[in-house]
C-alpha cells in the first residue's frame, strides 16, 4: 500500500499557506510542511486546535480549490515511480493506493503514473471520517483486499503520518525520503519492530521488501 508517488508536497503547502493567507492567517511554510500527509481534518486542528468548525470547513475548501486550479497540473511522478509499482505487481504482490488525497486527485494520478493496470485497490481521504495518522485509510484498504492480513501487508510512505497510521494498523513500512523532511528522527512514528527502510536510490529496491 502507499500514497501516490507524486511530488506534489511543496505544491500542498503553497495551497496551504494561500487558503490560510486568505482569512488573515500567516504560517512559516516549515511549519506546514510539517503537517503535509494528513488531511485538513487533521491538520487544520493541529496548526490552529481553538478554530470552529465552520472556518475549517472553509479552509479546506480553499485548499482544495486553490490547488486544483494553481497546483495540481503541475504534480509530477517521481523518477521510476511507475517502475517500482510495476517491479511489485510483477512479483505478484497486489498495489494498493492509500492516501488521504481526495479521490478526484488519486484519478487524476492515476492516468499522470500510467497504473490504472497495476493497482487493484484504492482508498482515498473521502471514504473515512479520520485521516492519516488514524489508522482509516490503511483500515479501509485492508477490507477491501480478499484474504490480506496486516502482517501480510507493506505501507510505502513519504510522510511520518504514514508510518504512524500503518503502525496503528499492525502494517510494516518502509519510508521514502522523498517528502521533504529533513531528518531521519522525523520517521520515527511507526511501531515497534516495523520494517523502516530509507530508499534512497534504485540499488536499494531489490534489498527491500518490495524486491523481494
Amino acid at each position: 500500500m502507499e500514497a501516490p508517488p507524486v511530488d506534489s508536497n511543496d505544491m500542498h503547502v503553497d495551497a496551504w499557506y494561500e487558503a490560510l493567507a486568505g482569512i488573515g492567517l500567516t504560517f512559516e511554510r516549515t511549519v506546514i510542511h510539517d503537517q503535509i500527509g494528513k488531511g485538513a481534518d487533521m491538520l487544520l486542528p493541529a496548526l490552529m486546535p481553538e478554530l470552529d468548525e465552520a472556518t475549517r470547513e472553509t479552509l479546506s475548501a480553499a485548499h482544495d480549490d486553490i490547488f486544483k486550479m494553481r497546483f495540481r497540473s503541475n504534480v509530477r511522478p517521481f523518477p521510476k515511480a511507475r517502475d517500482l509499482l510495476a517491479h511489485a505487481h510483477g512479483l505478484g504482490q497486489e498495489v494498493v493506493l492509500a492516501s488521504s488525497a481526495s479521490k478526484d486527485d488519486l484519478d487524476i494520478y492515476l492516468d499522470l503514473l500510467q497504473i490504472r493496470d497495476l493497482v487493484a485497490v484504492m482508498t482515498s481521504g473521502d471514504e473515512v471520517e479520520n485521516t492519516k495518522p488514524a489508522p482509516e485509510i490503511f483500515s479501509k484498504a485492508l477490507q477491501k483486499l480478499q484474504g490480506i492480513t496486516p502482517s501480510e501487508a507493506i505501507v510505502v510512505g513519504d510522510t511520518p503520518y504514514d508510518m504512524e497510521a500503518a503502525g496503528k494498523c499492525g502494517i510494516a513500512t518502509v519510508a521514502l525520503r522523498s517528502g521533504g523532511l529533513p531528518t531521519r528522527s522525523s520517521w520515527r512514528r511507526g511501531r515497534s519492530g516495523s520494517t523502516m527502510m530509507l530508499l534512497l536510490c534504485s540499488p536499494t529496491m531489490k534489498n527491500s521488501p518490495l524486491g523481494q
